[in-house]
């Protein structure tokens, strides 16, 4: 066997091994330990202030809500955990709005598609829009996997100081919000 062929198959044994060994890593990383990677890299960071449209066509901003507690919560009609959880969020905008606490709906969808769902939820809350740009501002709080749901939490000062993919109950939100009020 001549020299090159060796260190070829050399090379291509070691880049082989270095792949699996990724994939097994993958594969084995608890799904707690990937959330806590993508916490640290978010958490305590001031949260960018990207502009989108809500479901109205109004374009708005995340410090158009600086000063209160704000929930943005990633949610997709399709979507059976984001669905499960939006009564919750009503209910606790009702509980603690003259507290501080603003929750936001982040919808993949377009205006005219979430319009009747939010009405017959009885959504108390705003919901932007935006497909893409919606996709991007997940990545950018975090959500660099595209989970939904996926929540949020800044402080008044628009610091983001928790992140959660999943879905929350009631219980979740009150623990995650209980020193920011």
């Amino acid at each position: 066997m001549k020299t090159w062929q060796i260190y070829t198959i050399g090379f291509l044994l070691a880049t082989s091994a270095g792949i699996a060994g990724y994939i097994v890593h993958q594969l084995t990383a608890s799904p707690d330990t990937m959330v806590e990677q993508t916490h640290k890299k978010v958490v305590g960071t001031k949260a960018p202030d990207t502009s989108l449209s809500d479901s109205t066509g109004q374009v708005r901003q995340l410090s158009d809500w600086q000063g209160k507690v704000l929930v943005v919560n990633f949610w997709a009609i399709w979507c059976p955990p984001c669905r499960n959880e939006i009564p919750v969020f009503i209910e606790l905008q009702n509980e603690l709005e003259a507290s501080g606490l603003q929750f936001l709906g982040v919808a993949l969808h377009s205006a005219e598609e979430i319009q009747d769902f939010m009405q017959e939820q009885g959504f108390n809350y705003p919901s932007l829009v935006g497909g893409s740009d919606v996709i991007a501002l997940g990545d950018q709080l975090g959500n660099d996997i595209g989970a939904l749901p996926y929540t949020v939490i800044l402080d008044r000062e628009g610091i983001i100081r928790f992140t959660h993919r999943g879905e929350l109950s009631k219980e979740d939100v009150l623990a995650a919000i209980s020193g920011l009020m």
